[in-house]
C-alpha cells in the first residue's frame, strides 16, 4: 500500500502537477512561504540525484553524443533567442519589463528538470546531463551580451552563482551517485539493484520535483494576485513561446535523431532555467519581469508533463 502511494505521483503526472500547482498557489496566497526559497536548490539536488544512481560516469566524460549536444547549443543560443525576440517585442504590450522577463528565460537554457523529464520519458539521460552542464556554462557567459542586444541593457551575471548551481545540481549528484551505486551493488547485488532499487528511483525524483514546483509557485502566488491586468497578455506570450520551442525542437529532433536522443534534445532546449532567471529578473528588472517568469513556471511543468505523455502515445520521433 505504501509503495503504491509512493509510486502514484509518477504514474499520474498529468493530475499530479495541476494539483501541486493549485495547492502551492492556495498556500502562497494564504501564508508567506518565502522560507521555502532555500529549499529549491536542495530539492533540485534530490530531483537529480536519483537519476545519477546507476549512471556510468565515464559515458558523461567522453566525446559521444556530440551531435545532439551541438544541436542543443544551436537551438538554445540561436533559435530560441530569435523566437523570444520575434514574439516578445510585439506581444509585450510595449512593456520593457515583460519583454525582459521573456528574454531572460530564453537566454538561460535547461534546468534540473531537463534530466528528470528525460529519464521519466525514457530518453537519453547521458546526453541530457551533457546538455545541462554545457548549456549552463555557455548561458552564464553569453546571456549578458544577448540581453544587451535584446533588451538594450547590459546585465552582469554572477558566474559564482552559476558555477555553484552547476556543482550542486549536476556534478555533486553525479559523484555521489557513483558511490551510492557501488554501495547498493555491494548490498543488493546486480539483480537486487535492478529489480528492487532501480524501479523506485523515478518516484524519488518525482517527489522532489513536486516539492520544487510547490515551493516555486507558492512563493510567487501573491505576485500573480497583485498583477491581474498583465496576466492575460503575459499568458498569451508565454504560451506561444513554449509552443514554438517544443514544436521547433520536435521537428528538428524527428528529422535528425532517434527517440532517445530526440527527447534529450527537446527537454534540453524547450525547458528553461527559470529558477536562475527568476532571481535575475527580481533583482534587475522588477516585479513585472518576475511575473512573466512566474507564468512560465506554471506552463513549463505542465507542458513537460503533456509532452512526455504525447511522446509515449504517439510516434513523435522516428529511427534514423
Amino acid at each position: 500500500m505504501l509503495k503504491r502511494l509512493f509510486m502514484m505521483p509518477g504514474k499520474n503526472m498529468l493530475m499530479t502537477i495541476p494539483v501541486t500547482l493549485l495547492l502551492g498557489f492556495i498556500a502562497g496566497s494564504l501564508v508567506d512561504t518565502g522560507f521555502l526559497k532555500n529549499w529549491i536548490l536542495i530539492g533540485t539536488f534530490f530531483m537529480i540525484f536519483p537519476t545519477m544512481i546507476g549512471f556510468k560516469l565515464k559515458t558523461a566524460l567522453d566525446l559521444s553524443h556530440g551531435r545532439v549536444v551541438l544541436w542543443s547549443i544551436l537551438i538554445n543560443f540561436i533559435l530560441i533567442p530569435l523566437v523570444a525576440w520575434g514574439i516578445g517585442l510585439p506581444l509585450s504590450g510595449g512593456n520593457p519589463q515583460i519583454y525582459a522577463g521573456l528574454a531572460i528565460a530564453a537566454l538561460l537554457p535547461t534546468s534540473g528538470m531537463t534530466i528528470s523529464w528525460t529519464m521519466i520519458s525514457k530518453g537519453n539521460v547521458t546526453a541530457a546531463v551533457k546538455i545541462v552542464a554545457i548549456s549552463l556554462i555557455l548561458g552564464a557567459v553569453l546571456a549578458p551580451f544577448y540581453l544587451k542586444w535584446m533588451v538594450g541593457q547590459y546585465l552582469p551575471i554572477d558566474l559564482t552563482v552559476i558555477t555553484r548551481t552547476i556543482l550542486i545540481i549536476v556534478f555533486l549528484p553525479m559523484v555521489l551517485g557513483q558511490f551510492t551505486t557501488k554501495w547498493l551493488l555491494r548490498k543488493y547485488g546486480q539483480e537486487g539493484f535492478t529489480t528492487r532499487i532501480k524501479p523506485l528511483l523515478p518516484a524519488v525524483s518525482v517527489w522532489a520535483m513536486i516539492s520544487v514546483i510547490f515551493s516555486s509557485i507558492s512563493m510567487k502566488a501573491r505576485v500573480l494576485l497583485q498583477e491581474p491586468d498583465q496576466l492575460i497578455n503575459i499568458l498569451f506570450m508565454v504560451v506561444l513561446f513554449y509552443i514554438l520551442n517544443f514544436g521547433l525542437a520536435t521537428l528538428l529532433a524527428r528529422w535528425l535523431f532517434n527517440r532517445e536522443d530526440g527527447l534529450a534534445l527537446v527537454f534540453g532546449t524547450a525547458l528553461r532555467n527559470l529558477s536562475i532567471a527568476l532571481g535575475i529578473a527580481v533583482t534587475t528588472f522588477g516585479a513585472e519581469a518576475a511575473l512573466a517568469i512566474t507564468v512560465a513556471f506554471v506552463l513549463q511543468v505542465q507542458a513537460a508533463a503533456w509532452y512526455g505523455k504525447l511522446a509515449d502515445r504517439y510516434p513523435l520521433f522516428r529511427p534514423v
